[in-house]
């Protein structure tokens, strides 16, 4: 069972966290303090915005919490730890962590607000386990921003890759059961990274860019001038898993680098995967302590879509990106809680306490919460009276709005 009640002292902050979530896995049309405020009954959303910003407790600790419970429900010893980020896009500069940036989610540089994420993938589900605001370094060198925004003053400037590195320690070192590792070219063009990764004896499937170089007999060729000179005899059609449209096919190739071997041993590869259709290459580098076939490379690549599957499901259906936060502690508050929720979601659709019928196919993370909302939320949630709620949310605005003026008053010369 996941239970998070522990990491709350008092017993309305524990009632309200369950509210919070409740109000995230309903189906709202937006999602924010006052929507899952009126969600739960409340008068007014300051118990909500309490609760991310004033109430003490600690979210590192809910995660830690999320992570040994997706390990009990979905953990395998040949599980894959996928590492990626995804942007929001954001107006002004007052944000913590905003700025024009690219954006994978825009797929350009926006104003935007990017976070890496770690994602557990097994054959039974997927999880959402951590997360990490990626902080510019126009945002750790500016101490007054820093303070406007709340940013400890222990946290550095780090990269993405280094971000990636902290969470996957930390879920090996909690003994969460792991084999490999895979992300995109941002990680994968990370020698450190690789070499930690190869330290934890985690095997790991990385995307490369095309010019990246790797070490042979014959001397240092980028990846895509040794693609260029393999033979008709050198690739193989292999699924990399099913997707939306059935099971996805693409020709592979891979080829043994052992003149890459460093004090950890292991194998190194270089994995080639070719499209079918249009001829489109992509180049991993692969790493794994024992000796592994083709096809284990193959769908560890595969399984690297899941975190973008997260993604979706977390922003469409449970209010990841519609935060309306600008502090350090609210926005990881908030992720936080959205990462509960979907970790819920992703154990409850591998739970099978009977086998399926002949014919149905598995319930969706997104079925699996309307259903939930429906038999479940709806029928036992407090409710209040709409007219009473409205003229409460009103005279809340009013009273912001006239203090947002005395202090705009204020610090006017």
């Amino acid at each position: 069972m996941l239970t998070v009640g522990q990491r709350f002292r008092r017993p309305e902050p524990r009632r309200r966290v369950g509210d919070f979530v409740r109000g995230l896995l309903a189906p709202l049309p937006r999602k924010n303090c006052w929507t899952i405020a009126e969600h739960a009954g409340d008068m007014g959303p300051d118990g909500m915005q309490d609760l991310l910003t004033r109430v003490k407790w600690d979210d590192a600790e809910v995660r830690a919490d999320v992570r040994e419970f997706v390990g009990h429900h979905l953990g395998h010893a040949e599980a894959v730890l996928v590492i990626d980020e995804t942007g929001d896009l954001k107006k002004g500069q007052h944000t913590v962590g905003v700025q024009r940036q690219y954006s994978g989610t825009a797929g350009k540089i926006e104003n935007c607000q990017v976070a890496v994420h770690l994602v557990y993938a097994t054959d039974a589900g997927h999880a959402m386990l951590d997360t990490a605001l990626y902080l510019p370094k126009s945002w750790c060198n500016d101490a007054e921003r820093r303070a406007e925004a709340g940013v400890p003053e222990q946290v550095r400037f780090a990269t993405k890759p280094q971000l990636a590195s902290r969470m996957i320690a930390a879920a090996v070192t909690a003994g969460l059961p792991c084999r490999w590792v895979a992300g995109d070219e941002a990680y994968g063009n990370d020698p450190r990274l690789a070499a930690q990764l190869r330290q934890l004896r985690l095997g790991y499937v990385l995307a490369v860019a095309c010019s990246h170089q790797v070490i042979t007999g014959l001397g240092v060729y980028r990846v895509d001038a040794l693609a260029a000179g393999l033979p008709a005899t050198a690739w193989q059609r292999v699924s990399a898993g099913r997707g939306a449209k059935g099971y996805r096919y693409y020709d592979w190739s891979f080829t043994a680098l052992p003149h890459a071997a460093d004090a950890h041993g292991g194998h190194h590869w270089l994995l080639i995967r070719r499209n079918r259709r249009t001829g489109e290459l992509a180049f991993y580098r692969c790493w794994s302590p024992e000796a592994v076939p083709l096809r284990s490379l193959v769908l560890v690549a595969g399984r690297r879509w899941k975190i973008e599957e997260s993604f979706q499901a977390a922003k469409t259906g449970l209010g990841l990106d519609q935060h309306q936060h600008r502090r350090w502690t609210s926005w990881h508050r908030w992720t936080t809680l959205t990462i509960l929720a979907h970790a819920f979601l992703a154990a409850a659709t591998t739970h099978r306490s009977r086998p399926d019928p002949a014919g149905l196919i598995a319930l969706t993370a997104n079925e699996l919460r309307h259903l939930f909302n429906t038999l479940i939320i709806e029928p036992t949630r407090r409710r209040c009276d709409p007219l009473l709620w409205s003229i409460r949310r009103r005279r809340h605005q009013a009273r912001a709005m006239t203090s947002h003026y005395a202090r705009q008053a204020l610090t006017e010369p």
